[in-house]
């Protein structure tokens, strides 16, 4: 059966592919990944590269009914894009269905409102920005249409250098971009190997419904700035910080994302950004990624 990641060229697509690619030669065998891109191939040696638009349904049917029986794992990303963000993953989950294939959709903590000290996976999304309630729309259907699916949320998503968050915490102490880090905006990063390692093992486990993959770390944007700093040898007094709250750009403040029931049934050790940002000391630039 193959594993068709949709969304191969970003950043969380990447390692799933790379996962699966090393996972298939310890094993000599395994699932062969085959991914999608927007605009490029992404760097990571998927089996096979195809363009898909999420806003094609009819590119969409006809790439699965080609590429079934599969795992789908959903990993893109078209921001608050509605038309991609939550349209696209329907079209996805509706030829999922049509095709018998298997579902891993990824999400966000971005589907609440930050109003509860913390949120598990029985918690009903409230969202309050356009992203999140694009997201909350593409997990219903989801359910709906593909009742033995996982949908997976997560945070933050960190790696080694490489993220967009790590870029912009390079960008502000090197003077390259004005702006500050929040001190009032809690997360709970997770990172990326840590994430696609769980994704992966939910891909091929029986589970079914909301998981939640997030760090057990709750730290502010400013906190987390300082943590890559320090690892990357940035001077951190260089870090702006500032308030969200009172902004004009609305958003949740706290959201902590509460992963113990997953994690307990998981092999895969979601680290804390406390340990992964300490244990992984990092001199280099990071490198830019694929869109």
């Amino acid at each position: 059966m193959r594993l068709v990641i949709i969304g191969g060229s970003g950043f969380l697509g990447g390692e799933l592919i790379r996962q699966a690619v090393a996972a298939r030669q310890r094993a000599a065998a395994g699932r062969k990944p085959i991914a999608t891109y927007a605009t490029r191939p992404g760097e990571a040696p998927a089996e096979a590269w195809h363009r898909l638009d999420l806003r094609d349904a009819d590119r969409i049917d006809r790439l699965i009914a080609d590429l079934a029986p599969c795992t789908l794992v959903n990993a893109s990303s078209g921001h608050a894009d509605w038309a991609v963000t939550a349209d696209g993953a329907i079209r996805v989950a509706a030829a999922a269905a049509r095709h018998g294939c298997r579902l891993v959709h990824v999400s966000t903590d971005a589907v609440f409102s930050g109003d509860r000290p913390d949120y598990d996976e029985t918690c009903l999304p409230d969202p309050i920005t356009p992203y999140g309630a694009a997201k909350a729309a593409a997990e219903t259907a989801v359910r709906l249409l593909v009742p033995d699916s996982v949908i997976a949320r997560t945070s933050l998503i960190i790696g080694d250098g490489d993220s967009v968050h790590e870029r912009h915490v390079h960008d502000l102490a090197t003077g390259r971009r004005t702006g500050v880090l929040f001190t009032d905006v809690v997360r709970c990063p997770v990172h990326v190997t840590d994430l696609a390692a769980a994704l992966l093992e939910l891909a091929d486990s029986r589970a079914t419904g909301i998981h939640h993959l997030a760090g057990p770390d709750a730290v502010t944007r400013h906190e987390l700035g300082v943590l890559i700093a320090h690892r990357d040898g940035l001077d951190p007094a260089r870090l702006p910080a500032g308030h969200h709250a009172g902004s004009p750009r609305p958003g949740p403040l706290t959201l902590r994302l509460n992963s113990a029931t997953t994690q307990s049934r998981l092999r895969t050790r979601l680290r804390g950004a406390r340990e992964f940002l300490t244990t992984t000391p990092r001199t280099t630039t990071p490198r830019p990624t694929a869109p």
